[in-house]
């Protein structure tokens, strides 16, 4: 069975007729949450040694019979037990097939893995079965990332506005857990008597409390590849990938970037100058690279744009639906951009 839409509420309530639950994709952060949201929901803890059993998938290569065992294994307290793997690829697929065959006990086997094709055999695995479940994780679009600001901030008793809530939206979300560590930041910087009179996050507070660290990298990325500057591209996206920054994230802030500078072409093509026209933009552009994007502005065309958002579009789909590796697919796509941005560059 896949879960979609719904993969946050299977997460913090499990149906207890899922025997096993395979939690991957390129959010690493994500991943790390569902899962702790989900041991907690079946042994009430990350940590109870009687409850929780960890460790990595390689031990099922070797001793296969290892998955039973742990399944049916019950805990000396009572209560239902998390037999939690990590890091499982294709070559222990067969061992989760043989598994699911008859799946015994009463324990919630949680496995743990990066972002699988969906040729992947593992994950194949666990969306035919019947008893078994695949979550994806997926990094936050606009939409859920909102929601996890607005739960958030709300939870510390603070509502947020409009400006503020679009700034962190377009630089937040290539790593969920990322992006609680920043907002966690905002929350602390508020303080306590902010937090009991209801206060509100202006946009100022994000600046002075956040600033542009949360995707300082990004950035860097976005705008070498929109100057043109194929070395510093590829430079910065090795590092971040290194990092265990998602290339289809990566892909996503490279996108949006271009978005909004296709929306000031088209402003300019209304008649409007450069400068008007980017201010027109929401969230605003930040005050360091005011210069470059609008250079960028000037220099990209809306049918250069245009056919670029095109190439991003297409990227993404291949990484998602082919076996071609993802790094490699976005870098190709990323250093093509690159090129095209060297050539506007030297017609100035």
């Amino acid at each position: 069975m896949k879960i979609t839409g719904r993969a946050d509420a299977f997460a913090a309530k499990p149906d207890p007729n899922i025997k096993a639950v395979l939690i991957y994709g390129p959010d690493a952060g994500l991943v790390r949450e569902r899962l702790n949201i989900m041991t907690k929901a079946v042994a009430g803890a990350v940590d109870d040694p009687f409850r929780v059993a960890e460790f990595n998938a390689d031990v099922l290569r070797e001793d296969p019979a290892r998955l039973p065992d742990e399944a049916a294994s019950m805990a000396l307290t009572g209560g239902r037990r998390a037999v939690r793997i990590r890091d499982a690829e294709d070559n222990v697929a067969e061992v989760f097939e043989r598994f699911f065959e008859n799946p015994i006990g009463d324990s919630l086997i949680i496995v743990t893995s990066g972002d699988l094709s969906p040729r992947s055999k593992l994950r194949s695995a666990f969306e035919a079965a019947d008893r078994a479940a695949a979550l994806p994780c997926y990094a936050d679009d606009n939409e859920s990332l909102e929601s996890v600001i607005k739960s958030m901030l709300k939870s510390e008793g603070l509502q947020i506005t409009p400006d503020a809530l679009d700034w962190l939206t377009d630089r937040l979300g290539g790593d969920r857990e990322l992006s609680r560590r920043e907002l966690e930041k905002l929350t602390l910087y508020m303080g306590p008597d902010t937090k009991k009179t209801g206060g509100t996050v202006t946009e100022d507070d994000v600046l002075a409390c956040i600033g542009d660290t949360a995707a300082l990298g990004l950035d860097d990325l976005t705008y070498a590849l929109a100057d043109g500057d194929q070395a510093t591209m590829q430079r910065v996206f090795a590092r971040l990938t290194a990092e265990g920054t998602s290339s289809i994230s990566i892909l996503t802030s490279v996108a949006r970037h271009f978005m909004r500078l296709h929306e000031t072409r088209g402003r300019m093509a209304d008649g409007r100058n450069a400068a008007d026209a980017m201010s027109a933009l929401r969230p605003p552009v930040f005050f360091k690279v005011k210069t470059r994007f609008l250079n960028q502005a000037q220099r990209w065309t809306e049918p250069l744009l245009a056919r670029s958002l095109d190439i991003l579009m297409e990227a993404e789909l291949a990484a998602k639906s082919t076996d071609m590796p993802t790094d490699a697919t976005v870098e190709r796509a990323l250093m093509q951009l690159a090129n095209v941005g060297r050539s506007t560059a030297a017609r100035r």
